[in-house]
């Protein structure tokens, strides 16, 4: 669990300090870390996902009321663009988490603080419309029906009818995203001889004439390697994708210990959901089958009318399903018990302006160093 610092150096200098304790550990693109930092003085929005490192040395320090809440193997970087589809072995389409890069032990309350701030933000940014004091309660709402009822999948066939329409509105067409992933830069040189043997054995047939390239997405992992396998099947085109892995920014923020766990691999074991038969683990890669229905779904995406208030209700029972996975139900609703009426509101709302703090303190910085 973080540590709780008494008081965080600047941000622009614990970004440095992170990037370096990051880069001993892999090999970061200095080509794509620059993308980064430009997307993270855009808006506070894109700089929160792309700076959970900040979060985990922070957030300890702004809420530790919440840091005795029972511990959970906890997705660390939840947010609300931190979610999407995957089809399961039946070839149902099936919602929910879509990353676990950050997956360490840490309070169940963490997760929820960082979507009811990642919303506040979202509200701000006009990509939700939703009064403030609903949305926290819906998240919450969402979260502690699961812990009644016990864990179930996001299946998206007969039940979940509403979420089920905004899922499949960026699947209409197709097209825009293998000419996106084809217009990704051809790879320099090739892969490590481990990651050319992963993609390949993922596809369905392993002398497939391949294309690699390297691909430019997301923003908490922008910087890292990610090579993907690009080929022709039976008149269609497929992708598998490797994304470099490290330990979770938690283990920076606890004090660096460089032999850190990951948890990507526990997280896909035990939490509760239909899993996807492509995503794996590798050594230190993340290997998943790339295509328009199995990947992360950003608000932009959503249609003009859709049930925000529903989409937040199951992102929190979402979020009780990866934490079920690690504890037990009776503990974590009699710990919510003890809480105060708004508290996840009135937590979100500090973090809220811990991290447009320090985003106006980057957007100054990037301003002058990134022209």
């Amino acid at each position: 669990m973080p540590r709780r610092a008494a008081k965080a150096v600047p941000f622009v200098e614990a970004n440095a300090a992170y990037e370096r304790w990051l880069g001993a550990r892999l090999s970061l693109l200095r080509g794509d870390l620059w993308r980064k930092h430009a997307a993270m003085a855009e808006a506070p929005f894109p700089f929160l996902r792309a700076t959970f490192f900040r979060w985990a040395e922070q957030w300890p320090a702004a809420c530790p009321e919440l840091l005795d809440a029972p511990r959970v193997l906890a997705v660390g970087d939840l947010h609300v663009e931190n979610f999407g589809t995957w089809r399961d072995l039946e070839g149902r389409l099936v919602w929910g988490v879509n990353d676990f890069d950050e997956a360490w032990p840490l309070p169940y309350t963490n997760d929820l603080v960082r979507v009811a701030t990642s919303v506040l933000l979202a509200i701000e940014q006009r990509e939700l419309t939703l009064e403030v004091e609903p949305a926290a309660a819906a998240i919450l709402a969402g979260y502690q029906e699961a812990l009644e009822t016990g864990p179930q999948s996001f299946v998206l066939a007969e039940h979940h009818h509403a979420l089920h329409e905004m899922a499949i509105n960026r699947l209409k067409d197709p097209k825009a995203f293998w000419d996106k992933l084809e217009a990704m830069p051809r790879a320099r040189g090739k892969p490590p001889a481990g990651v050319r043997k992963a993609l390949r054995r993922e596809l369905p047939d392993p002398d497939l004439e391949v294309r690699f390239v390297h691909r430019i997405s997301g923003l908490g992992s922008l910087g890292r390697m990610r090579w993907v396998a690009i080929a022709e099947w039976h008149g269609g085109k497929i992708a598998r994708e490797a994304k470099a892995l490290a330990p979770s920014a938690c283990a920076w923020a606890a004090g660096g210990r460089r032999s850190a766990r990951i948890y990507y691999r526990a997280m896909l074991d035990e939490t509760v959901r239909h899993p996807d038969p492509f995503l794996r683990v590798r050594r230190r890669w993340i290997i998943r089958r790339l295509a328009p229905d199995c990947s992360r779904i950003d608000l932009a995406a959503l249609p003009r009318i859709r049930d925000e208030l529903g989409l937040l209700h199951a992102m929190g029972a979402e979020t009780a399903n990866v934490h079920l996975g690690s504890a037990r139900a009776r503990l974590l609703r009699a710990d919510l018990r003890t809480r105060p009426a708004g508290w996840l509101k009135h937590a979100a709302a500090r973090m809220y302006k811990v991290v447009l703090t320090d985003w106006r303190a980057w957007r100054a910085y990037w301003r002058k160093a990134g022209s």
